[in-house]
């Protein structure tokens, strides 16, 4: 028996595959979200400042941890699509698997930052810094989750050797995420 595809999965009058032209679409959204955080904070911190002395209380080091390990999944990600392209949709699934293990450990070591300056006192309401430090990293932990999910389940597939090209729409995407953070890094981090 043929295997089933949706008509709608192999289709396109932009000559890009539907899957893909709506990740494009997805991503598009999501610049105007972070832009627009992005650019208040950028606004706020050029008008203020003293906005910089708050930053100084950031957790340096547990913010270039996460970004090596983002930089290090997002490899990951790489290497399953080339494994997927190769039609090894099981080597893939594990580079996936790799690439989900990243993502919890940005998100423990992100709890674990959160939890130690919550307890020093810097909490979303502590000042207009704390508000865009949280919001920005929330906004951007709340999709390293969602990409983790969507990966799960691509994995069921893709170990089957089927829908593979779905393996490179999830790794697009984690590499938007990881994109996001080489933007919020320096400026929640590094900029004091």
């Amino acid at each position: 028996m043929a295997e089933f595809i949706p008509v709608a999965n192999t289709r396109s009058a932009s000559g890009v595959p539907t899957g893909k032209l709506a990740l494009y679409w997805l991503l598009c959204s999501e610049i105007v979200i972070f832009g627009g955080v992005l650019a208040s904070y950028l606004m706020h911190r050029l008008a203020h400042p003293e906005f910089g002395l708050q930053a100084a209380h950031t957790n340096v080091y547990a913010g270039t941890i996460n970004t090596f390990v983002l930089l290090t999944s997002s490899l990951m990600a790489v290497l399953a699509h080339s494994a997927a392209e190769h039609g090894d949709g099981k080597k893939a699934a594990k580079y996936l698997w790799f690439t989900i293990a990243g993502a919890l450990m940005f998100l423990c070591i992100k709890a674990a930052e959160w939890t130690s300056e919550i307890q020093h006192g810097y909490t979303i309401t502590s000042s207009p810094f704390w508000s865009f430090y949280y919001t920005a990293a929330g906004i951007h932990a709340s999709h390293v989750i969602a990409g983790a999910l969507v990966m799960l389940w691509v994995i069921q597939s893709a170990k089957k050797n089927k829908y593979l090209y779905r393996v490179e729409n999830v790794g697009l995407y984690w590499h938007f995420v990881d994109i996001v953070w080489i933007f919020l890094f320096p400026l929640l981090y590094i900029a004091k």
